[in-house]
């Protein structure tokens, strides 16, 4: 009923606009019932008629559904009025007139209504060449401008609707390519980690199995490598694990909070030992924060990968230097380190997955390359971000955390 009740209002306004023109020109009451009345019926039976036809031609172009628009309005005011105009005993001389005035009026209608129809044809002609024009042979999505679409505003509206569509579609389906280009790159990665370490192992165990070796020497050593390649393959594993749960969303913070600064000094007493251990100096500057505070477990595992990855990158004698400064919305960590820098072009790159960049760093690379792009995850998940830039021989990693951020 609610789609018929902006008719049911317009018909009720006319009828009263009528009434009230009788009424001011003092026409009798009587007469003005038997006119409304009369032009009502009459006018209802040829609307009728008129919306009968119509339904039955909704699925048929633009153009007639148009000019059978305009024909039953016309049929409707001309049965209306004569019908009146008889029962009021008008003149035939006047009658005539009528019609006359009715067919050049039923004749400027339906040339507007034709009119109509074709631009509403013409519209939709162009919609619908556009729409075809979203998708190419090979499937990719093309974007395009959304055409001047001739006719009602409401298929120009829809082209532009078209357009936004189009140009989600392509962005998400560029997303969906990087996503599977990253993805084989991931699995090309992995394949050589696990295949590496899994051949060491296979091969030492069976050199122990055949008594291959039975010095007490290369035995211990033999079996150092082998728990050294096993923490490897679980490290990775952990990784491929965490990275799982990132990407699908499924990953939920810890409930132990710390602040900010704790666990930054948490994730330095760790980093410490890794420093010494290469010859590295580990330098700490914290500062005040404003209050944040971090679940636990997640935000240290991140810093942990940023401070592993700097002093990995770091020459024996270089420097680490890791800060925490704060603004009035934000707690910001810097980690500076003596890498030498990353190509500029390389930089967009370093948070992907399995992203391992130049030869030199390939080397000293240890698991998947998954490190930084777990602590992009955890960070975003934390509400905030972590970027990184070229400095005084190396880079600068920051992690921004938004003041009151609470998990």
């Amino acid at each position: 009923m609610r789609r018929y009740l902006g008719s049911v209002i317009v018909l009720f306004a006319a009828i009263l606009g009528a009434g009230m023109i009788a009424v001011a020109f003092e026409f009798p009451a009587a007469d003005i019932a038997a006119l409304i009345t009369i032009a009502a019926v009459a006018s209802a039976a040829a609307g009728l008629i008129g919306g009968i036809a119509l339904r039955l031609l909704r699925t048929r172009p633009a153009r007639l559904q148009t000019l059978t628009v305009a024909l039953s309005s016309v049929l409707v005011a001309a049965t209306g009025v004569v019908t009146a105009a008889l029962a009021m005993f008008i003149s035939l001389h006047d009658l005539v007139v009528l019609f006359v005035v009715l067919i050049v009026a039923s004749a400027v209608a339906l040339g507007a209504a034709w009119q109509l129809g074709d631009d509403i044809d013409a519209g939709a002609k162009q919609v619908g060449a556009y729409a075809r024009t979203m998708v190419d042979v090979d499937g990719r999505i093309t974007h395009g401008v959304a055409p001047a679409v001739t006719g009602p505003g409401e298929l120009a509206a829809l082209a532009g609707e078209l357009a936004a569509v189009s140009r989600r579609l392509e962005e998400s389906q560029r997303r969906e390519r990087a996503l599977e280009a990253s993805r084989r790159e991931l699995i090309s990665w992995v394949s050589h980690d696990l295949r590496a370490p899994l051949a060491t192992i296979r091969a030492m165990a069976e050199a122990l199995d055949d008594d291959v070796v039975d010095d007490d020497a290369t035995v211990k050593r033999y079996h150092s490598q082998i728990r050294t390649d096993a923490e490897r393959l679980s490290a990775l594993v952990d990784d491929l694990f965490e990275l799982s749960r990132i990407n699908s969303g499924s990953l939920t913070l810890g409930s132990e909070h710390v602040d900010l600064c704790d666990a930054v000094a948490d994730s330095l007493a760790g980093a410490s030992a890794a420093a010494e251990l290469k010859g590295v100096d580990l330098r700490e500057r914290l500062g005040d924060t404003p209050p944040v505070e971090v679940a636990a477990r997640e935000f240290c595992r991140a810093l942990d990968n940023l401070f592993d990855n700097a002093i990995r990158h770091t020459p024996p004698g270089g420097t680490v230097l890791i800060e925490a400064t704060g603004t009035p919305d934000a707690a910001l960590v810097h980690i500076r380190d003596q890498c030498g820098g990353i190509p500029d072009h390389d930089l967009p790159r370093v948070f992907d997955i399995a992203f391992r960049g130049d030869e030199a760093r390939r080397r000293d690379e240890r698991g998947g390359g998954l490190g930084l792009a777990i602590t992009r995850g955890l960070i975003e998940a934390h509400g905030g971000i972590v970027t990184v830039e070229n400095g005084d021989h190396g880079c600068r990693f920051t992690v921004r955390i938004p003041a009151g951020a609470r998990r």
